[in-house]
């Protein structure tokens, strides 16, 4: 009988041991207000101008692009950045593709939030972006983004389209550049995207050589270019 209880005090310690871990690997994801101010919790979704957080007490937490650095939801890192929108200057969430010499963002599609959230909580507008022929903040032929989203999440993962533009940036090298990779497949875009990868990824002689042969341009292969740029220029 002793051994019994031994056993079952033994179970029932791994249980709870095991309850724990489950509750804490859920609660992964971060928002930085700013350096050092951190909020742990669950990232319930967003529309890339404002995030919704479940904290540890269940309750729900909004933060906006201008009021906070960045975001870590499932091991990805949203972070805060102006962008040109009907003209005006505005902060949102841009994704990092790859980072290192040369940062490749995204930013669009759709992340849905839980079924289960307040209705109130639940981020579906549509917004306009662009207008401009690429540069900064501006999407060439005046793309129109649709952010955000409700619905349901299957094994508590958000489901997410493909982003609708992509951005390069390398610091002290003037604003980021738009890259059309949604645009179609006409030789206008692939120009596009070539120009801007040579105008950024400079001093790698081959590599150069790589992008001037390609003539056909995709997310993962512009990604595989700057992956292998930030390699050669740690």
């Amino acid at each position: 009988m002793t051994k019994i209880k031994a056993y079952s005090r033994l179970m029932l310690t791994a249980f709870s041991l095991v309850c724990v871990m489950a509750t804490t690997a859920l609660a992964q994801d971060i928002v930085v207000i700013t350096e050092g101010n951190f909020v742990r919790g669950t990232i319930q979704g967003t529309n890339f101008s404002t995030v919704i957080l479940k904290n540890e007490d269940e309750t729900l937490s909004e933060y906006k692009a201008k009021d906070i650095k960045e975001f870590l939801w499932n091991g990805d890192t949203y972070v805060s950045k102006p962008i040109v929108i009907k003209k005006r200057m505005e902060l949102r969430f841009f994704k990092f593709e790859e980072r290192g010499a040369v940062n490749l963002y995204s930013i669009g599609g759709s992340s849905k939030v839980e079924d289960t959230q307040p209705r109130r909580t639940r981020i579906r507008p549509s917004i306009g972006i662009g207008g401009g022929t690429g540069g900064f903040g501006g999407l060439g032929g005046g793309v129109g983004i649709t952010l955000g989203g409700g619905g349901s999440r299957d094994d508590n993962q958000p489901k997410q389209n493909g982003p609708a533009a992509y951005f390069l940036e390398k610091v002290g090298t003037g604003p980021m550049v738009e890259l059309p990779v949604n645009a179609g497949n006409s030789n206008e875009k692939n120009q596009l995207i070539k120009s801007a990868l040579l105008k950024k990824l400079t001093n790698d002689e081959d590599l150069a050589e790589r992008i001037k042969a390609t003539e056909t341009f995709d997310p993962k292969l512009i990604r595989a270019f700057v992956a292998a740029y930030n390699d050669m220029h740690k």
